[in-house]
C-alpha cells in the first residue's frame, strides 16, 4: 500500500474530523458519558473487524480518541482514510461530534 500525504488524506471524503498525529491520523469524539463512549467503541470494533484494519482506541468518561496508521506501510494509507470516514459516519449516526484538532 502506498503512503498518503497529508494533503491526499485531507482530500479523502468524510475525514474532516481527523488530523495528523505522529505517523498516522487521529480524532477525538466527545461522548459526554462512558456508556455513549462504549457504544461508539462497539461500532468502531465492528468496522475495524469488517475492514481487517485495527485502530488504537482510548475510551474515557467524556471522550473516545481514535488513532489510525498502517504499521506495515509506515504511514497513512487508503485503508486508514476509508476506516476514518466510516468511524466518523458511525459517530455522527450516534449523535456524537468530533472535537477540534488538538
Amino acid at each position: 500500500m502506498d503512503i498518503m500525504t497529508n494533503d491526499q488524506f485531507r482530500a479523502s471524503p468524510g475525514v474532516e474530523d481527523w488530523h495528523p498525529a505522529g505517523d498516522g491520523v487521529a480524532a477525538q469524539f466527545r461522548t459526554g458519558d462512558f456508556a455513549t463512549g462504549a457504544r461508539l467503541f462497539s461500532a468502531i470494533a465492528d468496522l475495524a473487524e469488517a475492514a481487517n484494519h485495527h485502530p488504537d482506541v482510548e475510551v474515557t468518561y467524556p471522550h473516545v480518541r481514535v488513532s489510525l496508521v498502517t504499521h506495515s506501510a509506515g504511514g497513512v494509507t487508503e485503508a486508514d482514510a476509508a476506516l476514518a470516514a466510516s468511524i466518523s459516519r458511525a459517530a455522527h449516526q450516534l449523535g456524537i461530534e468530533a472535537e477540534s484538532a488538538e
